[in-house]
């Protein structure tokens, strides 16, 4: 039995653990132990009762907070009632191995119920096999759909869309477009847009369904139209299409092709998943994690992070041949052995504060070619102020500490130097690797540290070297 489990009365049973309620919208240990209990009792129908009031997400949770061998029993366990939404909202490496797990009559079942845009986010990185069983679950018109959003480029909004759309011809009326709606059977199951397209498919304009709604029947649907209306182009990049409507405030918007014709429409839900993955990746980037999960394997995690903790080895020994180049003045004073990393960890924290602002501030677009010359000055002028005061702070501490004023001006002078150095490299390594098409989340965090370490430690040997000998 696992851990979970042993919070389970097994006098009392599963009864005494179905109380599920939620603390900050996550599952509760006793909710996940009585479903686990159900699994081992081979109790199908109370696991059942269990899962149904669950939303798919959280039953993804489950899947993904237990064990392969738990998650195995369960899911075979759950049969034909397993949802098509739960494969949606799964991590993409326990997606790939519940779907194996899942008979073809369910897989069928389950993927039917999705919308297009989902089905794509499913099966674009499986494997062949999985991806074929899949498709082949599909309506030949749906798999046709699939197909056609898979032959658009990885993370484009062609991949992106769902569609499934509303459209009208512009010259309708509010009427017109409400029978219509009444007597479609394939209505998507979210849409918040009618769109209005002209003679050649092209889409012009759109209509919320409020306004439609609250519009006499004989008002013509070009007299309600938005404002703020906007096509996306099918080969526009995922990452611009979430910051568009993040920044223009989009609900949803149509996808053209290259003849500017409606071949799907992007709703605000899925652009907010890219821009959350975008806010993701960068964190992870940033730590040099590459794009880990907790439910990865051993191998799988020591190949994302083993070539960047190489890196920082070799910027480490860049670090220390500096250090070498002053043995001779550390043997004579021992007190800069003392006092030298304090010189290179602030200058890195620093350049850290500066570089965490920088990658946010590209990704977001906030830091642009206007700007960029003032961020960098304010960045320094940031640099020198904290490395004057702590300048002052830690000239106090070392002349009471080793009583030598000449030691006590050298690391003032470092510390102001690499403080300085570290906001401007905090803020101009990330747009020099912007410059050269280089992820600044995933190569910054390297060379910042490697320039506040080498310029620290040479600019206090260096200056103890001068000063002192």
């Amino acid at each position: 039995m696992t851990e979970i489990e042993q919070d389970i009365d097994p006098e009392t049973g599963p009864e005494a653990e179905t109380g599920s309620e939620e603390q900050g919208y996550t599952l509760d240990r006793k909710t996940v132990a009585a479903i686990l209990y159900a699994v081992d009792t081979d109790d199908r129908e109370q696991l059942i009762q269990l899962m149904e009031p669950l939303h798919a997400a959280d039953i993804a949770d489950v899947l993904e907070q237990i064990n392969a061998y738990d998650r195995r029993r369960l899911v075979l366990l759950y049969d034909r009632e397993f949802d098509g939404e739960i494969l949606s909202e799964l991590n993409e490496g326990i997606r790939e191995e519940v779907i194996g797990l899942l008979t073809p009559e369910v897989l069928k079942d389950a993927v039917r119920e999705l919308d297009s845009d989902d089905v794509v986010d499913l099966v674009e990185y499986l494997e062949e096999e999985q991806q074929e069983a899949v498709l082949d679950a599909l309506e030949d018109s749906d798999r046709h759909a699939v197909e056609q959003a898979l032959a658009y480029p990885e993370e484009s909004a062609g991949r992106l869309m769902q569609r499934e759309v509303v459209a009208v011809p512009e010259f309708w009326t509010v009427g017109q477009a409400i029978d219509m709606m009444r007597e479609r059977e394939d209505l998507p199951e979210q849409f918040y847009h009618v769109i209005l397209i002209d003679p050649k498919m092209r889409p012009v304009a759109h209509v919320t369904l409020g306004k439609l709604m609250a519009s006499p029947r004989r008002a013509a649907l070009s007299e309600i139209t938005e404002p703020s209306f906007r096509t996306i182009p099918a080969m526009q990049d995922e990452g611009d299409v979430a910051y568009a409507f993040n920044q223009y405030h989009i609900i949803s918007a149509p996808v053209v092709d290259e003849d500017d014709r409606l071949v799907g429409v992007i709703t605000i839900d899925d652009a907010m998943i890219v821009l959350d993955e975008e806010h993701e990746e960068d964190i992870m980037r940033l730590a040099g994690v590459g794009e880990g999960t907790l439910n990865d394997r051993v191998s799988e995690t020591l190949k994302q992070r083993l070539p960047w903790l190489a890196v920082n080895l070799l910027t480490a020994v860049l670090a220390s041949l500096v250090i070498s180049a002053f043995d001779e003045t550390i043997a004579q004073f021992v007190a800069l052995a003392v006092l030298m990393p304090i010189v290179a960890s602030m200058g890195g924290n620093a350049g850290t504060q500066s570089l965490t602002v920088a990658v946010r501030a590209i990704a977001t677009k906030d830091l642009t070619g206007s700007n960029v010359w003032r961020v960098i000055r304010r960045e320094l002028a940031v640099g020198l102020l904290n490395g004057l005061a702590f300048a002052l702070t830690m000239a106090a501490l070392t002349l009471l500490w080793f009583g030598n004023v000449k030691i006590a001006l050298v690391l003032a002078l470092s510390m102001v130097i690499n403080l300085a150095v570290a906001g401007l490299a905090g803020i101009g390594v990330p747009v020099l690797l912007d410059r050269l098409k280089v992820d600044p989340a995933l190569a910054s965090g390297t060379f910042v540290t490697t320039v506040t370490d080498v310029v620290g430690f040479f600019a206090f040997l260096g200056l103890a070297g001068l000063v002192l000998l």
